[in-house]
């Protein structure tokens, strides 16, 4: 019996009941749950196996509700919530006591957004307690775009995914925290640095992994600023290499089934099993809402080798870098 399901009451009923759904996001679908249920937020983490110290985001329904989660609001992040809300960016900013320390692994901040998605939107309005949702997958697996990508994960260990369509974004939103009141990006997503310089000004990268074989600094055993900050992350089963030369990679895999992903050119080649372009018309936002969707299916045809061609280092292009390389890590 599928757990699918587009009833928002039952989705209530679970999480006021201290129990987990899977939600919809315009960027991944999220395992979510009551913040002030230690149950449920525990719950999240050991269903997705994800190690206590990797914080959640919390998901409130307006922008009004912001100083109800944080203590302090800097003047860019204002700025940015004005902006953005709802859609793909999240604030890191202090907390206020009443918010977990499960919550935040610990740390003095917390991790926010509200998410542009009409059902989720909807939901959040009719429940009396911010959701904590991280993707709904297990922990550095693909994020899901589609609710049978989490029924596929989950069908076994949660009650109910509440369906809301494929995800437009396609990736995770745009991670910002403040140092001394300015802003940083600690993780790349579905909003483009471009657009985010243009309200508040040149913006740091922080611990980027956007190009392949660029440092990252956050170790597996360390508090990470935000979510999403870990080496490996977003990787398919199947082994995955990043390239910048797509015919010299596919020569040092002669002989293995491969799977190529490009940008929105097709290659000719005896070895290539299956390739999918995220974009034959070369739109950047096309390629990302594309990207999860289009691993998951290679991952699931018994290939040898993924095979990435590296995007372009602008917009949306440098997070679908970042995702793809944080795929290929060991």
């Amino acid at each position: 019996m599928s757990i699918i399901s587009e009833d928002i009451s039952k989705a209530i009923h679970l999480l006021t009941a201290e129990d987990i759904v899977a939600i919809p996001t315009e960027t991944v679908y999220g395992l979510a749950g009551n913040i002030y249920s230690e149950k449920a937020i525990k719950a999240i983490f050991e269903t997705k196996k994800r190690p206590f110290f990797n914080p959640l985001i919390v998901h409130i329904p307006s922008i009004d509700q912001l100083s109800s989660i944080v203590d302090y609001i800097p003047e860019k992040a204002q700025l940015l919530a004005d902006a953005f809300w709802p859609g793909p960016i999240t604030l890191v900013l202090k907390k206020k006591a009443i918010i977990p320390d499960l919550i935040t692994g610990g740390k003095d901040t917390v991790a926010v957004r509200v998410p542009n998605h009409p059902t989720t939107l909807e939901l959040l309005n009719k429940l009396d307690f911010p959701l904590a949702a991280p993707s709904a997958n297990p922990f550095s697996s693909i994020s899901p775009t589609t609710a049978k990508h989490v029924e596929n994960y989950f069908k076994d260990s949660i009650k109910m995914v509440l369906d809301g369509g494929s995800c437009i974004s396609g990736i995770e939103s745009t991670i910002i925290g403040f140092e001394n009141d300015t802003p940083i990006i600690y993780r790349l997503g579905s909003t483009a640095i471009e657009d985010i310089e243009a309200v508040v000004g040149k913006i740091e990268i922080k611990n980027s992994i956007a190009q392949p074989n660029a440092p990252i600094n956050i170790k597996a055993d360390v508090t990470p600023n935000a979510p999403g900050m870990l080496e490996r992350h977003y990787a398919p089963k199947t082994k995955t290499v990043l390239t910048d030369n797509i015919l010299k990679s596919l020569n040092t895999y002669d002989g293995k089934r491969i799977g190529l992903i490009t940008f929105k050119s097709k290659v000719e080649n005896k070895n290539i099993e299956v390739q999918i372009a995220l974009s034959d018309s070369g739109s950047l936002a096309e390629s990302a809402s594309n990207l999860y969707d289009v691993l998951h299916q290679l991952d699931t045809m018994n290939l040898d080798i993924i095979i990435a061609e590296v995007f372009p280092d602008y917009g949306l292009g440098k997070s679908i870098n970042d995702r793809l390389t944080r795929a290929t890590k060991k």
